[in-house]
């Protein structure tokens, strides 16, 4: 660890971070591959009511984590980010555990209900980052962070897998709750959480700023929804991505390693990309990167609908990935410089909120579309998503900038 501690504070907290955030996200889709497996374990079920209770068991968590996120925000900006985060981990730590000691469905929904209920560790991980770093340095430490999330929730899958494989979903629930237990530990000795100067110095006026008088709020809103329709796009292709792939490569015997790859390939471009946009943006401007990005996005969507291998669908998704590395960091980005000190825990936790119910209405809207039209329509209507995204952030940039 020695070399950790020679770090400055900030470069610390950035890396013990990024390992939280992607334990996170690990975490959060580590169950995806088993979770309807083991569902099927706690009782005797119909093929209708394990997809019911399966579909419940993932989604409870993602809309409890809407409702409650901004109760956990609006305490972070009075306890302090890194109590929160200490909070969650610990939660997240429990709620692993006793997942695996489930001896029912409704226990494990209730659970995962709790999981919802006690998280935030994300939200509040973008606001300690945000206010703990140099501010030449934000949009890149933003950007590092996006990736240990992405990378962490690319992995999960994989993880998790290769867990319930070699030893069971029992214990596979136990591990990632110890390792979350590590994470508590991690942030509590090595993440540092300080009052800027300015923070000190402006207390007072910044304490009367209430969501009423925020003098940015159409720019917030607008990055929430952007937010929103970003993970839904994102999600909607879920439901159908091996049968997309099975028809591309006409039943061939590699559809689930292929359906994998172009999974992958999206999370596999942020990674990569996302830290080296969080500095253009610093450079060149977030809203300016964030424009960017939706016409990537556009390019990349309208083209997908009408492939006709699997290879190019690969580099299309990886394109999406691209888009996303210069849409996610610059959001969060943007996020921080337009709310308050007082306030940006709660904003960066609504703006969790509208992630997990673009996460929700995601895989829904990509069925919904597949059921009515095809595969191929669900690429058509993101790319048009993106572009009403566009033009309503555009719209809300132009009306902040004339006031």
């Amino acid at each position: 660890m020695d070399w950790l501690s020679k770090k400055e504070v900030w470069e610390r907290n950035v890396i013990i971070v990024w390992f939280g955030v992607f334990m996170t996200g690990i975490g959060l889709s580590e169950i995806i591959p088993f979770l309807s497996l083991y569902v099927d374990t706690l009782g005797h079920f119909s093929k209708n009511e394990l997809t019911l209770y399966s579909g419940a068991a993932f989604a409870v968590t993602f809309l409890v984590t809407a409702i409650v996120s901004p109760l956990w925000g609006k305490l972070a900006d009075q306890k302090g980010r890194k109590l929160m985060m200490l909070r969650a981990a610990a939660g997240m730590g429990v709620i692993f555990f006793l997942m695996g000691f489930t001896t029912n469905v409704w226990q494990l929904i209730i659970l995962r209900a709790i999981q919802g209920a006690l998280g935030g560790f994300v939200s509040n991980a973008n606001a300690l980052i945000a206010t703990q770093t140099p501010k030449s340095q934000v949009g890149r430490s933003l950007g590092i962070v996006v990736t240990g999330f992405t990378a962490g929730t690319l992995l999960g899958p994989i993880v998790g897998g290769a867990l319930a494989s070699a030893f069971s979903y029992q214990l596979t629930f136990h591990i990632t709750g110890f390792i979350m237990f590590l994470v508590f530990f991690l942030i509590l000795f090595l993440v540092q959480e300080n009052q800027r100067p300015s923070q000190v110095n402006q207390q007072k006026p910044l304490e009367k700023i209430t969501w009423a008088t925020l003098p940015h709020k159409h720019l917030l809103v607008s990055l929430f929804i952007t937010t929103m329709l970003v993970q839904a796009v994102n999600m909607s292709i879920n439901p159908i991505v091996s049968l997309f792939v099975r028809e591309l490569v006409h039943n061939s015997h590699n559809v689930t390693f292929l359906a994998g790859v172009v999974a992958a390939a999206p999370g596999l471009a942020t990674i990569i990309a996302a830290p080296s946009f969080g500095r253009l943006g610093d450079r060149i401007g977030t809203r300016f990167l964030i424009q960017i990005g939706f016409v990537i996005a556009v390019l990349a969507f309208i083209p997908t609908a009408f492939v006709t291998s699997v290879t190019l669908l690969i580099v299309l998704r990886f394109i999406v990935g691209i888009s996303d590395a210069t849409l996610l960091p610059a959001i969060q980005t943007l996020l921080s410089k337009n709310s308050p000190q007082n306030m940006i825990s709660r904003i960066f936790s609504y703006n969790q909120s509208f992630q997990a119910i673009g996460s929700v209405a995601g895989p829904m809207l990509g069925a919904v579309i597949a059921n009515l039209y095809d595969y191929r329509a669900i690429f058509l209507v993101s790319a048009g998503i993106m572009v009403i995204n566009a033009l309503l952030f555009s719209w809300n940039t132009r009306r902040q900038t004339a006031k």
